[in-house]
């Protein structure tokens, strides 16, 4: 059973979910799962969130929220440390089990109500605007080289890392080690 000492049943429910989305998809988990997990009844939940819709959305923004507090945090940084700490994202997700959000999310596209696609793209266009702007400063300053537009090389890296980290669970912990490290490697002059 979760904890919920420093956070409020809202905030439970919505890290329950997005430990359910990242394990085992969103589809595959409902209000019940969270309910018997926290200890509380579907009906507090339905209080939060009306529908499993909501919540989805809920999550997201709150990994937008993250994702913007990393990048002011690290805003003055190299761009070699920028990418360093967003490789160091999956590296977390990697240890704890759990996929990358928007990769649970994409497998779920086809089912998955309209306002959840909404910020879904939200998310993943930030985080690959962000990837091509740390390229464009790192091949600026001379700090990185490549080859193809930065855009594209940052739709490697984001591709990349997000399926090694699911890919990994079949092949080795190895390869997720591997993979990072290579994206790096490719990157230096």
């Amino acid at each position: 059973m979760y904890q919920i000492y420093n956070m409020g049943t809202k905030e439970s429910i919505i890290n329950i979910a997005d430990d359910l989305i990242r394990g085992q998809g969103f589809n595959a988990f409902s209000f019940k799962d969270i309910s018997n997990t926290i200890g509380i009844k579907t009906a507090s939940i339905h209080y939060h969130f009306p529908t499993k819709s909501d919540l989805g959305v809920a999550i997201l923004k709150k990994h937008i929220e993250q994702f913007e507090a990393l990048k002011l945090s690290v805003a003055s940084k190299s761009p070699m440390v920028k990418l360093e700490r967003f490789l160091s994202i999956y590296s977390k997700m990697k240890s704890e089990g759990k996929i990358c959000l928007i990769g649970s999310l994409i497998s779920d596209l086809n089912t998955i109500d309209e306002n959840i696609k909404t910020e879904l793209g939200v998310l993943t266009k930030k985080l690959l605007a962000w990837i091509t702007e740390i390229l464009e400063e790192g091949k600026r300053k001379a700090i990185f080289h490549f080859k193809v537009a930065p855009r594209a090389k940052a739709l490697m890296i984001l591709t990349n890392i997000v399926a090694i980290v699911q890919l990994s669970r079949l092949t080795n912990d190895d390869d997720f080690t591997i993979v990072k490290n290579t994206i790096i490697k490719e990157l230096k002059p």
